[in-house]
């Protein structure tokens, strides 16, 4: 079987029923065809759309033939890694209802491992006649030619007998740190790769590192993020990434080469030096804002099943993050989503723990935040995940959402007590000696009594 994206376009494509499996979300490449399967459990049905190698022009629509407990699946022999694709999802379009389904925009899956292309903005990209600013009326314009696409990723890679460092908290001093920040300058990275994941694995980054004795990397989000439209059209970007697209798939202008293999290689290249990669994830909310924001994957795939809603006007997300959207962690398979992607930068790209951004959104049920709530004890009981170094930001902006020390074992917390006074302290501001003595590990007012200490997390000066 030849694995070129281009034998998509040779031919009638047909599904396999005897090989769809609905148990494996994204797309899965088992060395003869790709099996894909997309959760939404309020969709009629579910068309698969394939591109050429560019992911300019859609060459085949296919609708998922099979359909169990929400998964839309089928197995397609024949189509391989490089392969560019994404979603069109069709249902009910009732904003009043929390429904806002529109066949018209292409979806990203939620699961794409690899993506090509950017956002191009553009009013077609709203599911609703932005134009006209009432969201009762569906955009008829094909998104298409203004989104990124999914690609199917290649699993094969060396990891030359790679293992997990573990090292204690006791002796972990933690470097944070941005991957473009930390390499686009530097003298001793060659230019072409400056600002890329071959960057942060360049001899002279890992030599600095380890010169000033840290013994991991929290790196800030690399998780694939958009840049808001207002910002673009002020010839502005989104820097940080705290606005996230897709939870699997690395920030693109992160790839020299736009492969995963990259991050492969440089998370490879630092445990070889002891160095432990640890990831600033953002799993309280996605860049498509409040209802009135854009239809780039979550909300076209169910928006009623993906984002927390006002529960008395569904119509309007309920937001705790000051994002515009808050993503419903409270339902299983959002629950299964933010898992699974925890679990594949484990097991698949091998990086050795999560520093959790809002991590009280992710512990909010019906009754407000819940320290013994469904994604702790998920997270608590995996045998994966709990083994992994865990650290929350532990507030957010809705009621009762700052909760430093309420966070349950195996996290860690960042606190901003300490974090505060120790930075003023090294700014010379006066009268800070009784403060930081106050919050320091062990006797923080984020420890909890026979608690391990939490304040793990240390900014050296002239970090951010």
């Amino acid at each position: 079987m030849s694995r070129r994206p281009g034998d998509a376009g040779s031919g009638r494509l047909a599904f396999d029923p005897a090989s769809a499996r609905s148990d494996n979300l994204g797309a899965e490449f088992d060395g003869e065809g790709t099996n894909f399967a997309l959760f939404s459990e309020n969709a009629t049905r579910v068309e698969l759309c394939l591109f050429d190698e560019e992911g300019r022009a859609e060459i085949h629509r296919l609708e998922l033939p099979e359909m169990e407990g929400g998964i839309w699946h089928g197995y397609l022999p024949g189509i391989g890694p490089g392969q560019v694709y994404g979603y069109r999802v069709h249902g009910p379009y009732a904003p009043a209802e929390g429904h806002r389904f529109n066949p018209n925009k292409l979806l990203l899956d939620p699961y794409a491992r690899e993506l090509r292309g950017q956002i191009a903005w553009d009013n077609a990209l709203h599911g609703y006649v932005l134009e006209e600013g009432d969201d009762d009326t569906p955009d008829p314009r094909d998104s298409a030619p203004f989104m990124p696409k999914a690609v199917v990723a290649d699993p094969d890679f060396d990891w030359e007998a790679d293992r997990a460092i573990r090292r204690r908290w006791q002796e972990t001093v933690i470097y944070e740190a941005h991957v473009k920040g930390l390499t686009i300058r530097h003298p001793g990275v060659p230019e072409e790769d400056r600002g890329t994941f071959r960057g942060l694995a360049a001899p002279a980054v890992i030599d600095h590192l380890k010169t000033l004795g840290i013994t991991a990397v929290e790196l800030l989000p690399i998780h694939a993020f958009a840049n808001d439209r207002f910002l673009v059209e002020k010839g502005l970007s989104n820097y940080w990434g705290y606005n996230t697209l897709s939870f699997f798939a690395p920030h693109a202008p992160y790839l020299r080469t736009g492969r995963i293999r990259e991050v492969k290689e440089a998370i490879r290249r630092l445990h070889k030096a002891g160095i432990e990669v640890i990831l600033d994830v953002v799993y309280n909310h996605t860049c498509e804002g409040n209802e009135k924001g854009p239809t780039l994957s979550f909300r076209g795939i169910d928006n009623a099943a993906y984002y927390l809603l006002s529960p008395d006007n569904p119509r309007h997300s309920f937001d705790t993050t000051g994002t515009g959207n808050t993503l419903n962690i409270a339902h299983p398979m959002v629950l299964r989503m933010v898992l699974d992607s925890l679990r594949y930068w484990v097991q698949t790209m091998h990086v050795d723990g999560f520093r959790f951004d809002l991590a009280s959104t992710l512990g909010r049920e019906s009754t407000g935040f819940e320290r013994e709530g469904a994604f702790f004890a998920a997270i608590r009981q995996d045998p994966v995940l709990s083994t992994v170094k865990l650290i929350a930001e532990p507030w957010d902006v809705g009621e009762g959402g700052y909760q430093v020390g309420g966070f349950p074992w195996p996290f860690r917390e960042w606190n901003d007590k300490f974090r505060d006074d120790t930075r003023a302290f090294w700014r010379k501001d006066g009268g800070l000696r009784g403060a930081d003595e106050r919050a320091a590990p062990g006797q923080s007012r984020a420890v909890q009594p026979l608690a391990p200490p939490r304040d793990i997390e240390r900014q050296l000066p002239g970090c951010p």
